[in-house]
């Protein structure tokens, strides 16, 4: 790892020193996922105070690789200068009104913008400020829908084992992951799991193990198996993930996504392809729908729209579901204060200047190919059980004896993550994430802006550190 203080520590700092910092940070700040007791017990938490491409530094003046993009967002890197001076010049124009009854040109052009891109009929777009409630958005306009078209009995949501969804009260819901579920019972009714697309643990699953298409027929099959079983007129939506994140970047069986759609088209169901994460180049198209070769109802996206430069979130509608709200009185009595902000919706126009002018979607897809080969050279650590993922996303799952899949329990997991893994990657240089929400993996999706010199970086600090926790297995 390279020190290298980027500008003075008082600029930085904002005129406070470190260890003040750390004090109020301690007595006041409520991080979002994650223990409070790393500021109340421990030495206190890193504390980010630059980015500059796809490097960011703390306040000690250290630098480290951004792999994870901030987190699945910073996707045209940091230090854009274009992005801030797009953001002040709309702040100085109109820094905000909403979008209830009234509108204004940063929203109309954006909303014009991500309709071309978006496949087939979804040209109508309903911004949020981010992921979780754009998917609260589809979940409502789903069952509201339906009511319309006289079926108000189709409620249900059908979504993947450990998927990742959102954390609002509808969204938590459609989020697959029993231990962020527990704390907050009862919940919104209506959520139904099925299994998910990791062909390493289909075994697990007692799905079949010989080809990862026919996994894939299984796999969907399963989500015909509920919709059966639950009643067709009881099932509103389908909610699916490109690459499902949580678990560890889980991609799509060939043909998975056709097999769904006829399944949904099949019974009636609404089919929502949650994007949040996959939208906007992260799977080397501007979406990911397209990358995979399916036609959704609605797509929800968030994070990359804005590379992280404000806040910004949406639901793209198909016209079949818009229809019923374009003509008399009805209204979709749901919104946001700041959804579809006018400073957020400029940046998100200037981002997308970037992407188009720098290719940045073409880069994606010209090298992700070489990143998944340089990742894969890590499976010859006895510890590295398997790599997988797409575009600029990718998931390294890792496992007690390769031989037999066999993974960690709980305790070993979290000594393994928390107790060594990520501070031993911060400490060497590396930004990514070591999650254990499924079995304990290792997951990466840097700026799109990065390339092979990048990949070799990243995979070198991976093999220092994961051969130091092999040694300590």
């Amino acid at each position: 790892m390279t020190d290298s203080s980027p500008s003075s520590s008082s600029d930085l700092l904002r005129g406070f020193t470190e260890a003040q910092l750390q004090e109020k940070a301690k007595d006041h700040l409520w991080m979002h996922f994650a223990r409070q007791s790393v500021m109340t017990d421990g030495p206190g938490v890193p504390i980010i105070v630059k980015g500059e491409g796809h490097h960011i530094w703390d306040s000690q003046g250290r630098k480290y690789i951004d792999g994870l993009a901030g987190l699945f967002v910073v996707a045209a890197g940091h230090g854009r200068r274009r992005l801030a001076q797009a953001a002040a010049k709309q702040a100085e124009q109109l820094a905000f009104f909403p979008i209830w009854s009234y509108a204004h040109p940063a929203a109309i052009e954006l909303a014009d913008r991500i309709a071309d891109h978006a496949p087939g009929d979804l040209n109508h777009v309903f911004f949020s400020t981010g992921g979780g409630e754009a998917v609260e958005t589809a979940f409502k306009l789903a069952k509201y829908y339906w009511k319309l078209q006289g079926q108000p009995g189709k409620h249900k949501v059908i979504s993947r084992a450990v998927a990742y969804h959102g954390t609002p009260q509808g969204a938590l819901a459609i989020t697959g992951i029993p231990a962020m579920k527990a704390m907050f019972e009862p919940l919104t009714p209506g959520g139904l799991r099925v299994p998910n697309t990791n062909f390493y643990r289909a075994g697990d699953m007692r799905a079949p193990t010989g080809s990862v298409e026919e996994f894939g027929v299984w796999a969907a099959d399963r989500i015909e198996e509920m919709i059966q079983f639950e009643g067709p007129e009881t099932v509103a939506a389908v909610f699916l993930e490109p690459v499902q994140n949580s678990g560890g970047c889980f991609p799509p069986p060939p043909g998975y996504f056709q097999r769904v759609r006829e399944i949904c088209d099949r019974y009636d169901v609404l089919l929502v392809s949650d994007e949040v994460i996959c939208a906007f180049g992260r799977i080397g198209h501007m979406f990911a729908c397209d990358a995979y070769g399916f036609q959704p109802d609605m797509i929800t996206f968030a994070k990359a729209v804005t590379s992280g430069y404000a806040p910004l979130g949406g639901t793209i509608v198909s016209d079949r579901i818009y229809e019923p709200f374009a003509h008399g009185d009805r209204a979709f009595y749901h919104g946001y204060t700041f959804g579809g902000h006018p400073v957020s919706a400029a940046v998100a126009l200037e981002n997308l200047d970037i992407f188009e002018e720098e290719g940045l979607l073409q880069n994606v897809r010209d090298n992700s190919p070489l990143f998944r080969s340089t990742l894969e050279k890590l499976t010859d650590l006895p510890i590295v059980g398997d790599v997988r993922g797409d575009g600029y996303f990718f998931g390294i799952e890792l496992v007690k004896d390769k031989s037999t899949k066999e993974t960690f329990d709980d305790d070993e997991s979290e000594r393994l993550l928390r107790g060594f893994l990520s501070k031993a990657l911060f400490d060497a240089g590396l930004y990514c994430r070591a999650d254990d929400r499924g079995d304990p993996v290792i997951q990466l999706a840097p700026p799109l802006t990065v390339g092979p010199a990048e990949f070799t970086e990243i995979e070198q600090i991976l093999r220092d550190v994961l051969t130091e926790a092999s040694n300590r297995i």
